[in-house]
Formats: C-alpha cells, structure tokens, sequence
C-alpha cells in the first residue's frame, strides 16, 4: 500500500478539526502536514507535522519545508463577522485559500478537496455567495486532477465562537430538513464530521475533475 503525504488548512475549524482526526486515523496517511495560523491544541500523533504559517505570505512558509503533497484538503473559512469587514472576509476565503491550492500544487498535490458553501455563484449578488464562487472558479483554473467541492447548508457542530444564527438553526434544523426536498434538499444542514467524512471518502476515489457535492451526494459518501 502506498502512504501518502495529506496537506491541511483549516484544522483548527468545525469541519477541519473532525478531518484531522480523520486524516491521522487513516492508515493510507503516513505523514499529515497542518498548515496554521496558530498552534493546534491537544492534538498529538507521531503522524502529525504542524506548521504555523503566515498565510500572507503561505508559499515563503512552505517553502520553508519542502514537502511532497499527494492530497490537500482545505477548511479555511470565516464570517464577514468575526473577519470585521468584506476586505478582510475576501482575503480568508478567497485569497488564503487560492494561496494554499497554488503552493499545495507546486508540491506535487494531484487532488484537492475544498469546504465551500451552498449558493456558491461569481455572479451572485450577494457578496458572501459571490466570494465563494469566485474562490471555486479560482481554484478550478489550477489544473489540479481532481478538484473537490463541498458545499455544505447550515453546518451543526460545536465551534469555540458563538454564532447565534447557527445555534437557532441547530434547534429547528430537524424541522427544516424536513421542509426542504427535491432540489431544496442541496440546502439542509448537516453535521460538520459528515462532511468531514465525506471528503476524506472523496479522496478515496479515482474519479477527476471538477465535482461538486452538496448535501445528498456528501451524506452518501459520508456512509461509504
């Protein structure tokens, strides 16, 4: 069996901290790299190679260490919030993430897997949305074999921030779910492990190119 080297970005949110835990349990990763902008806390495994990183200036960091990447996974993600300002979200969500694609490419990386959003869309009107659309399109140019995007509804987890919005979401998601079918059904929210889950699954595959998974498609993979 080849062991492979995993790249990760984002380890410290919702859904990256269930995909480390993932990534070091998995016996096809002999070497798991988190790329952060702070130290991980309580996470330990002879598998993990931490590397806190100005994402300013991501690809002088790597550089540092010259690692092969087989597969990158990127998690990285904030709100316009907790950011403080559009300019300061674009760069998180957009720039960030399109720094580490590229410096995740220049290392070898054939696959990349990506948490994006629903309602992912460059020419939506709503800024968020637009962001996120533009990051996939972005990422999309790079040539990678096979890009993966994930775009989750509402995600229901534990964060360290409290966001009101998705504590109230938690509370009537069941009710929601249920209200939502047909194409609706790409909008239910979903437990950040599954998605987790589902990427670590998706990079089990031999599938290429672009392919987008939204909530049906990431369940299925997250019970695979």
């Amino acid at each position: 069996m080849i062991e492979k080297t995993a790249l990760i970005a984002g380890a410290t949110g919702l859904v990256g901290g269930h995909l480390l835990k993932l990534l070091l349990a998995d016996p096809l990763y002999r070497r798991v790299v988190a790329v952060t902008r702070r130290p991980l806390d309580g996470v330990v495994s002879p598998k993990l190679e931490e590397m806190v990183a100005d994402f300013d200036a991501l690809d002088k960091s790597l550089a540092q260490n010259d690692i092969p990447v087989d597969d990158a996974y990127c998690a990285l993600g904030t709100t316009i919030k907790t950011a403080g300002n559009q300019d300061a979200f674009r760069k998180v969500d957009h720039d960030y993430i399109v720094a580490f694609a590229k410096a995740a490419k220049a290392r070898g990386a054939k696959r990349l897997l990506l948490v994006s959003s629903i309602g992912a869309d460059p020419a939506s009107s709503v800024f968020y949305s637009r962001v996120k659309g533009e990051t996939e399109q972005a990422l999309g140019a790079l040539g990678f074999e096979a890009l993966h995007i994930f775009r989750p509804g509402l995600l229901i987890g534990e964060r360290a921030e409290s966001r009101p919005v998705e504590a109230l979401g938690k509370l009537v998601s069941p009710v929601l779910n249920a209200l939502l079918l047909g194409p609706a059904r790409a909008y239910r929210s979903m437990r950040a492990e599954n998605v987790a889950r589902a990427m670590r699954a998706a990079a089990s595959t031999e599938v290429t190119g672009r392919q987008i998974h939204t909530h049906d498609s990431m369940m299925r993979l997250a019970r695979a």
